[in-house]
């Protein structure tokens, strides 16, 4: 009898093992599917100023011109990066709870890091506008190039603003998990599996 209630408890301790890892494993699958689909997005956005950029530029003067102009490329780079995010994209399968919480939080941090980043582009920009007001030589590029930046570092402001958010919202499914409780022996952090 003891053996039999033994092998139970095993048993029991080792399905919910099975499940905490199999519930860890699709929370990885789904940030990961989150993050492909936001560079497909972002990377969807580069194709197309690089396409009506570049053929806009050839077509325009002045200001104009060099605004389509360094809308392809400004989003030649950012269309590089969101592809080479999207293909190196691996799998989480098999990580730790605690593991899991480190990859989502630092995820978010990258997220508010880009933002910081983006709103610097923006002001760059604003700057290149508001020299072109002063240049003797370079009018049309610096302020066309300035309107580009504060444009593409919008964009990006957005993208990273929305996934942000939206890993956020998902890792909530984790933060739950954590809560400061309080036991016959005294306050501690109680994480539910």
């Amino acid at each position: 009898m003891k053996k039999i209630l033994l092998l139970l408890i095993i048993s029991a301790a080792a399905r919910q093992a099975y499940c905490q890892q199999t519930t860890l494993d699709i929370f990885n699958a789904a940030k990961q599917k989150i993050n492909k689909n936001g560079f497909v997005v972002l990377g969807s956005w580069s194709a197309a100023n690089i396409i009506y950029g570049s053929i806009a530029a050839s077509q325009t003067q002045g200001a104009h011109k060099y605004f389509q102009q360094m809308n392809a490329i400004w989003n030649s780079v950012t269309l590089g990066l969101s592809a080479f995010s999207y293909f190196t994209a691996k799998k989480d399968a098999g990580l730790s709870y605690e593991q899991s919480l480190k990859k989502q939080a630092t995820l978010e941090k990258i997220f508010l890091f880009n933002a910081g980043l983006d709103a610097a582009y923006i002001a760059g920009g604003f700057y290149l506008k508001e020299k072109s007001k002063n240049s003797i030589n370079d009018i049309d590029k610096l302020k066309g190039y300035g309107e580009s930046v504060v444009l593409q570092g919008s964009a990006l402001l957005l993208f990273d603003a929305v996934m942000y958010s939206i890993h956020n919202s998902h890792g909530k499914q984790l933060y739950h998990k954590i809560k400061l409780a309080s036991t016959a022996d005294g306050i501690g952090v109680l994480v539910k599996l």
